[in-house]
């Protein structure tokens, strides 16, 4: 339709200059040469507005396309689209455990349920082989690792991290009754260890050169221990604390000396826009008190780091 009116346009222009050419009285021959001067450049005039209608609408398909293309690399829509946060854990009390019904609570858990619903999706917890969290992740089973994860070099080069929330150590779990028998490392390089396989437990038994075992879950590492098939296992502190001694599950064990100090993280896949929105989800839950509220609940309070 602009096309058109264009021609139109250009037309009325040539006859219009026609008739005043005609009108003050110049020669047949000097107005038609006019008149097929203005004529060309009229249809110059209209091939130059064409080929910038062709331009603008190149140019906005392009901003079209990359909108699209936007979309489809952003995480966040990818989520919000299937209506589901998919969250890769292992059992791992307080952060992620089962409650008497089956439901999923733990400081983690419970975080990761108000997150998705910031973003106006359901939660999905999933179990996973820890040693497999990144292939997991790059998979696209799950959209996220949530499980008191540390900060370790091949996390953050192989994930899109947030930012640090809870302070760790890695520590060693030993029988009550021979656990003043070992008092450093040096003392304990005749004992056997049990280690969730992938985890920052077995980077510190490797660090120290320590003999170990790989098992599935930190889980597991106590129950070898409790087994006596291994002499000690390495686990967090945090789950140390709400596991181990005097009033749990683990009475005749308990946590001796810490290897080292670390911090904890949630990753997403590389170049994720979950990183930064959980980043602002976890300012806004260290300001009203809710981070705080919830590490109550669970014991954790202490190990908060500062949003």
């Amino acid at each position: 339709m602009k096309k058109s009116i264009k021609k139109i346009i250009a037309l009325l222009a040539v006859a219009a200059l026609g008739l005043s050419l005609m009108a003050c009285g110049s020669s047949g021959s000097d107005a038609s040469d006019a008149a097929d001067t203005d004529a060309d450049a009229a249809v110059s005039a209209e091939a130059e507005a064409e080929e910038t209608e062709d331009a603008e609408a190149d140019e906005a398909e392009e901003d079209a396309d990359t909108e699209e293309a936007s979309d489809e690399d952003s995480d966040m829509a990818y989520v919000q689209d299937k209506g589901t946060l998919v969250v890769g854990i292992t059992d791992f009390e307080p952060m992620d455990y089962q409650d008497e019904e089956g439901n999923w609570i733990g400081f983690d858990a419970d975080l990761a349920t108000q997150f998705a619903e910031s973003l106006g999706v359901d939660v999905e917890f999933m179990e996973i082989d820890w040693d497999n969290k990144i292939l997991e992740l790059d998979g696209m089973t799950i959209d996220c690792v949530w499980n008191g994860m540390t900060l370790t070099d091949e996390v953050t080069s192989s994930m899109e991290c947030s930012n640090a929330y809870c302070n760790n150590q890695q520590v060693v779990i030993l029988p009550s009754d021979i656990a003043d028998q070992y008092t450093d490392a040096d003392s304990m390089m005749d004992l056997t260890f049990a280690v969730e396989a992938g985890s920052a437990g077995e980077e510190q038994a490797n660090a120290y050169g320590f003999d170990y075992t790989p098992v599935q879950s930190q889980a597991d590492a106590l129950m070898e221990v409790a087994a006596g098939t291994s002499d000690g296992a390495i686990i967090d502190s945090l789950m140390a604390a709400a596991m181990v001694g005097e009033g749990t599950g683990y009475s005749d064990l308990t946590y001796t000396i810490g290897l080292n100090d670390e911090e904890y993280g949630v990753g997403f896949r590389k170049g994720s826009d979950l990183a930064a929105a959980l980043n602002d989800f976890f300012a806004e839950c260290y300001e009203d008190g809710t981070m705080e509220s919830i590490a109550d609940i669970y014991g954790v309070q202490a190990s908060l780091i500062e949003q």
